[in-house]
C-alpha cells in the first residue's frame, strides 16, 4: 500500500504492530513475554518468534528487571515507538477516508451490528488453546 510505503511501515506486520501498541499503552508497567501471549491468546513458542524477530529489527529490546533475574521485561525502543506513530497516524488517516460522508447514526449502527456478528463467531468457535 503507496500511504504504509510512504510513512515507512510497509515491512511492519500486523501482529508486530498490534504488540508495539501494546507496549505503548502499557509503558506504565512492566510487559513480560507471558502478557503478550495472555493478551494476544497466543502461543508461547509462536511469541517467542515474534518477539525474536522485533528485536532483531530494532524494534524492541529485553530488559532484567532487579526483582527477578530470571525475567525480561519487554521495552520499546526509540524505533518502535517511532514505528508505532506511523502506523498510528497512518491508521486514524484511513479510518477518517473510510468514513467520510458517513452519518454518526449510521457508523453507531454499524459498528453495533459488528459487534453483534464477532460475538456470534465468538461464541460459534469457543475459546481456543495452543
Amino acid at each position: 500500500m503507496a500511504a504504509a510505503r510512504e510513512r515507512g511501515v510497509d515491512e511492519l506486520t500486523a501482529m508486530h504492530g498490534w504488540i508495539l501498541g501494546y507496549l505503548c499503552r502499557n509503558e506504565h508497567k512492566d510487559i513480560f513475554q507471558k502478557d503478550i501471549e495472555a493478551e494476544f491468546k497466543i502461543c508461547r513458542s509462536t511469541v517467542t518468534n515474534i518477539l525474536k524477530l522485533m528485536e532483531k529489527k530494532g524494534y524492541i529490546k529485553r530488559e532484567s528487571v532487579p526483582y527477578d533475574a530470571r525475567l525480561k521485561k519487554l521495552v520499546l525502543t526509540d524505533t518502535g515507538r517511532e514505528l508505532h506513530e506511523k502506523t498510528k497516524d497512518m491508521i486514524d488517516m484511513l479510518e477518517e477516508q473510510t468514513v467520510e460522508g458517513i452519518s454518526k447514526e449510521d457508523l453507531d449502527t454499524f459498528y453495533r451490528v459488528i459487534d453483534q456478528v464477532k460475538n456470534n463467531v465468538k461464541n460459534m468457535l469457543g475459546e481456543t488453546s495452543c
